[in-house]
């Protein structure tokens, strides 16, 4: 195998061994380790990744509308129509999504509260445990007679 060949790990691992070959067995260098630059997240490239994702959504939307253009009938508690079939799904597509976001949403605001709630006891507890003086393991000042 050459060395074109092989992969980064062993090309590093045998890099080791071919500085050990024109020494002696008792002075072997450890391979040095190249700094790792990490690029951390920010909003703006989540903001950029959320707004890609969400035209190609779109796009596959539009594109699935074009293709399912037939009318069809809709009926619903009474209520008759004529819709395009591309559009009736989406539309029943929407309206499932609505039914789950808005219960998973007042349970999140219930969530919220209730922890808010729990921070400010816990907070209050803190406050009230600092301002009493300790007495576990003080001995007593003797005062005044």
């Amino acid at each position: 195998m050459s060395e074109e060949q092989r992969v980064p790990s062993q090309v590093a691992q045998n890099n080791g061994q071919q500085a050990d070959n024109g020494q002696q067995a008792g002075q072997t260098e450890p391979p040095v380790q190249l700094p790792q630059h990490v690029v951390k997240r920010t909003r703006m490239g989540g903001l950029w990744l959320a707004s890609g994702s969400f035209a190609v959504v779109l796009l596959l939307l539009l594109i699935f509308i074009l293709e399912n253009s037939k009318s069809v009938d809709v009926a619903y508690f009474g209520a008759h129509g004529h819709l395009p079939l591309g559009v009736a799904l989406l539309l029943a597509a929407v309206l499932g999504i609505l039914m789950v976001v808005i219960p998973g949403t007042a349970r999140i605001v219930q969530l919220r509260m209730t922890a808010r709630r729990h921070r400010r006891a816990d907070a209050g507890r803190l406050a009230a445990s600092q301002q009493q003086p300790s007495t576990v393991g003080e001995t007593p000042t003797p005062g005044p007679r």
